[in-house]
């Protein structure tokens, strides 16, 4: 566990991978996600007085992240903006992309169309790993919703996928 300024920034650089991996979770596209990182980690870093030693970072960057992902949302909406995600570009004309490539460009696209409480719970569990109870205890809700979310989300996802295997 960080103790110091400067070994909380530390475990704050070393959680960016899955920061990233969260941010694309929520966003649909690099650029967002990557925004929305920097957009956590500059105001964890500015409120690192907020984090309580013991407790566990990650989860708290994670909640960060949600926040602040909503915060966009909601002043996209205002502003009347739509966004594509990036991957309905990737590999296209290129003859590259393998069929696990293809897979996962797929499930990508699944996870995209779920909805945002859905996305959030599929990228804490199933993508980052936390256990139901570190994904209740990110989120402020019980564990009994993020066991009903994650299954909904899972149902949603075989539907979207339909026979893919």
């Amino acid at each position: 566990m960080p103790e110091t300024p400067t070994e909380l920034r530390q475990e704050i650089a070393n959680l960016l991978p899955r920061l990233r991996r969260f941010g694309r979770t929520l966003a649909h596209s690099r650029e967002d996600a990557d925004d929305l990182v920097q957009v956590a980690v500059e105001k964890a870093l500015n409120r690192t007085d907020q984090w309580t030693p013991g407790t566990r970072l990650d989860s708290w960057m994670f909640r960060i992240m949600q926040n602040a992902w909503i915060d966009e949302l909601r002043a996209r909406e205002r502003r009347g903006q739509t966004f594509l995600p990036e991957e309905d570009g990737d590999n296209v004309g290129d003859g590259t992309a393998t069929g696990s490539q293809l897979d996962a460009i797929l499930v990508r696209k699944a996870v995209a169309r779920l909805s945002e409480e859905h996305r959030t719970i599929v990228g804490l569990v199933l993508v980052e790993g936390l256990s139901y109870q570190e994904a209740a205890e990110t989120l402020g809700v019980p564990v009994g919703t993020v066991t009903s979310r994650l299954a909904r989300a899972r149902e949603a996802l075989q539907e979207l996928l339909g026979e893919w295997p």
